[in-house]
């Protein structure tokens, strides 16, 4: 496996007393992809990150990188974004962004020179000068994006990176975040903006109590929940014609256009029957779910189980 997955997160499990914070995570990320890492506040997503860098010991597992156990010196070549800022509030930001591609191993002239040019990159650039802390709180989160950056990174693990961007944020991270890609590095990013991750992201994995409950390609990982969901257009039917129907639930309905999950072993023909009984039918088909609708799926309470 070394070689083919860059990145490899093997078993990892962590307590905090009787508290399991992870339950066996286990993922990999490809060499020029990009991961999601989705799940609900106090699922494991941060715990697993600080894993990878170091600051959490696993009770048991371990992350790998080609095949080798991740120590400080491969640390080094990983770009790292907390959830919390780990900025120096009075430093200005040029500066600091050379400070962190320094610490990774760039000489002077070369930091001031990849400082200079993810400043620009993210929209820093008249910025430069100015302290951090007199920067706006979307801003503060460019700079501590273009410091994962800098120092030309082998890996990228982001830990909420888009929190508190605006769109023209958004867009000029997303666009660097695929030039990285395009060049090789792989990409783990965690998120709860799942429209960005279904968009930008090869694959996903959503983490729930501690345990994956879903992971592979986001295009895989809808077909295999299609066969569920059915769209059924009718202009002229009433509302409600589908609610009786044997194993259909009415997921929406609105104006005629009405989405029907159908339990396993309901008859699509017999919903197409009803719906022909009502009027003039102008779409029937199944339809893949959205990430949405799949995270809301995945992270859902077994039933009996306290939410």
């Amino acid at each position: 496996m070394a070689g083919k997955r860059v990145l490899e997160f093997d078993g990892l499990r962590k307590s905090y007393g009787a508290n399991r914070v992870l339950d066996g995570v286990s993922f990999a990320v490809a060499p020029g992809s990009m991961f999601g890492f989705c799940g609900s506040n106090g699922a494991g997503k941060t715990t697993t990150m600080r894993i990878a860098m170091g600051l959490v010991r696993a009770d048991a597992g371990e992350v790998r990188w080609q095949g080798r156990p991740l120590d400080q010196a491969l640390r080094r070549r990983i770009g790292y974004m907390p959830e919390e800022r780990g900025l120096y509030p009075k430093m200005r930001v040029g500066e600091q962004l050379a400070y962190f591609a320094r610490l990774h191993g760039l000489d002077g002239a070369a930091a001031a020179r990849a400082a200079e040019h993810w400043a620009d990159r993210l929209g820093l650039g008249e910025r430069r000068r100015d302290q951090v802390e007199k920067l706006s709180l979307g801003n503060q989160q460019r700079v501590q994006l273009a410091a994962a950056l800098v120092s030309r990174p082998e890996v990228l693990i982001l830990d909420e990176p888009f929190s508190g961007l605006d769109p023209v944020g958004v867009d000029a991270l997303a666009e660097a975040l695929l030039e990285q890609v395009r060049g090789g590095v792989p990409v783990v990013f965690s998120s709860h903006q799942l429209d960005l991750v279904e968009r930008l992201c090869d694959a996903v994995g959503i983490l729930a109590r501690g345990a994956m409950v879903a992971t592979g390609p986001v295009a895989e990982l809808r077909r295999r929940e299609s066969g569920r969901l059915l769209r059924v257009v009718v202009p002229d039917a009433p509302p409600g014609w589908a609610a009786a129907l044997p194993g259909v639930q009415v997921v929406s309905e609105r104006a005629g256009d009405t989405l029907l999950e159908l339990a396993p072993g309901a008859d699509d023909q017999a919903v197409l029957a009803a719906a022909l009984r009502t009027g003039r039918v102008g779409h029937f088909a199944w339809r893949e779910p959205s990430l949405v609708e799949l995270f809301r799926e995945a992270v859902a309470e077994p039933a009996g189980v306290a939410a």
